[in-house]
């Protein structure tokens, strides 16, 4: 597989959304602010998000990719030996088997998820203390909460896809969200100026769950130009259909404990001050970008490929897939983490600033942006080396290391909150990840499944030198540009624009310096071939599987 190439295409798609999910947000801060109006609005968009990443992205993507790889490398075994005994390929009998299944299942639970509604808002609003418990939150999470079951469909088409290495429509998919949340903030400006943020949201709201219902027409388009159909069928618990509820179940333990993690988030968040839920969004927002881009993208591109390595018990390609995956994810993601430390509170101002988001929810945003991006190397670190286990159907140990990280994140909030606030639950969510990751790799390390060679080492440590040198130089420059972070758009597009384009030259100078990027390093990764610790290219390892 030609990773370079993979996560480019992911990333690519994945960056477009990100902009158009920063116009949308640059619009919701302006128009909401970060008042009651902002905070209610978070609460409910969050709901189905955490369901989203638990059910979805998490549990049944886990689970389901590698059997259904299983079932394509069935169908090609059968077709090299020329059985055409079949009328229904073993791939596409296993998709409807489970679709069969999914539909009830998610409508049900959105059923119940919905009615239960006013305890879950309660709950999250410091047990009704904050003020955000009200009906117009319960409604606002109402209407958003069918999102769930229809982007729990799409992950269904997005999983079929990406395991015939066709990405490119799941990774666009998510660009929809931000189309239709823009055009409902548009409407709300024509209509009244942007003047009544409770309005806003509530178009906000009806977006969310228009925009699951476009993303799940969409890749049900792509998924039959694939060659899939997927007819009506009563639900039917087949063999597969357990063997893939077996896998599930483990691993909704744990993404469940990842999400489980993200409401502790919420619940520590709600005992502060009106406008947090909605600066940590802010903040999140601009740290989630690199992790998108790249954490996501990475650990999308290689569960299937890693997959189809050790089905094939080609250890050795596994681990120099894994290898190259970590070693392209740290030469985008330090970076990226050194600048955003640096430039946390110009990027916040320069993006946010306006209307109803004032300078001071800036100063507030920026600090916990700055201490959100000492965990997003080991966010996106757990992104790579998750699928390590999951591509084994080792769905266990990311568990006890997700539980474990859990109990950390909660007793630092705890302990961190009294003293910093809310750049305490920012903190204490950067220290939990650090650990899972440490964890993570220990485990493989441990049984053998990989170990980081000496070569990467040196190329990941000459990688932290020159984004630590790219650092120094931006911190030496960001006052010259102080008057015009807050300035009018051009000034605040030239003077972002100017770091952004220093920073970068000042990284890339020094990395090809330091030899942290070489042309035959780079040559590797862009022709899917994987180094060995030597850097002498492996030309049997990854190919094109």
């Amino acid at each position: 597989m030609n990773l370079l190439k993979a996560t480019g295409t992911i990333g690519g798609l994945t960056m477009v959304s990100r902009l158009f999910g920063f116009v949308r947000d640059i619009l919701i801060a302006r128009i909401l602010g970060a008042g009651l109006a902002a905070d209610a609005w978070q609460l409910a968009f969050q709901m189905p998000n955490i369901f989203r990443r638990l059910f979805a992205e998490g549990a049944f993507s886990i689970a389901f990719v590698p059997l259904f790889n299983g079932k394509l490398a069935e169908d090609e075994a059968n077709a090299k030996l020329g059985d055409t005994s079949r009328k229904t390929s073993a791939a596409q009998k296993f998709a409807t088997e489970v679709l069969s299944i999914f539909v009830p299942v998610l409508v049900f639970f959105t059923i119940i998820m919905m009615l239960a509604m006013p305890w879950i808002i309660w709950l999250f609003d410091d047990f009704g203390q904050g003020g955000r418990s009200g009906d117009y939150s319960v409604t606002l999470a109402r209407i958003a909460f069918p999102y769930l079951a229809l982007i729990s469909i799409t992950t269904l088409f997005s999983g079929i896809l990406n395991s015939l290495s066709r990405f490119a429509a799941a990774a666009f998919a998510p660009v929809l969200l931000n189309i239709c949340m823009i055009t409902a903030l548009i409407y709300s400006l024509i209509e009244d100026g942007g003047t009544n943020p409770r309005q806003t949201a509530y178009y906000l709201a009806f977006a969310v769950a228009t925009s699951g219902l476009l993303q799940m027409l969409w890749l049900y388009y792509w998924a039959r130009r694939a060659g899939f159909r997927f007819p009506i069928k009563l639900p039917r618990l087949t063999q597969d259909v357990r063997e893939l509820g077996m896998l599930i179940l483990p691993a909704t333990f744990g993404a469940g404990i990842y999400q489980i993690s993200r409401a502790v988030d919420l619940f520590f968040l709600g005992q502060l001050n009106e406008g947090s839920f909605s600066i940590m969004a802010y903040a999140d927002r601009l740290n989630q970008l690199p992790l998108g881009i790249i954490g996501i993208a990475l650990g999308t591109a290689i569960l299937p490929a890693l997959s189809r390595f050790i089905a094939k018990a080609d250890h050795k390609g596994a681990s120099h897939l894994q290898s190259n995956a970590i070693e392209l994810a740290m030469l985008l993601t330090l970076p990226a983490s050194f600048a955003l430390f640096v430039l946390s509170c110009p990027l916040v101002a320069a993006f946010f600033v306006g209307g109803n988001f004032t300078v001071g929810n800036a100063t507030i945003a920026g600090a916990v942006l700055s201490t959100l991006v000492v965990g997003l190397p080991a966010y996106v670190l757990i992104k790579v080396l998750v699928p390590g286990f999951f591509a084994r159907k080792d769905t266990r140990t990311p568990v006890i290391t997700a539980g474990i990280s859990l109990v950390i994140n909660i007793i630092l909030n705890i302990v961190l909150i009294p003293i910093l606030g809310i750049a305490g639950v920012a903190l204490a969510g950067a220290v939990s990840a650090w650990s899972n990751t440490i964890m993570l790799y220990a485990m493989l390390h441990y049984r053998a499944h990989y170990r980081i060679p000496m070569a990467l080492i040196l190329r990941l440590a000459r990688i932290t030198l020159s984004a630590a040198f790219m650092a120094g130089v931006l911190r030496f420059i960001l006052p010259y540009g102080l008057p015009y972070y807050t300035g009018d758009t051009l000034e605040r597009v030239i003077s972002i624009a100017a770091l952004v384009v220093i920073g970068g030259i000042a990284y890339l100078l020094t990395a090809l310096i330091s030899g942290a990027i070489s042309r035959e390093r780079i040559a590797i990764l862009m022709k899917g071939r994987s180094g060995s610790a030597d850097n002498s290219p492996e030309p049997s390892q990854t190919g094109n599987g």
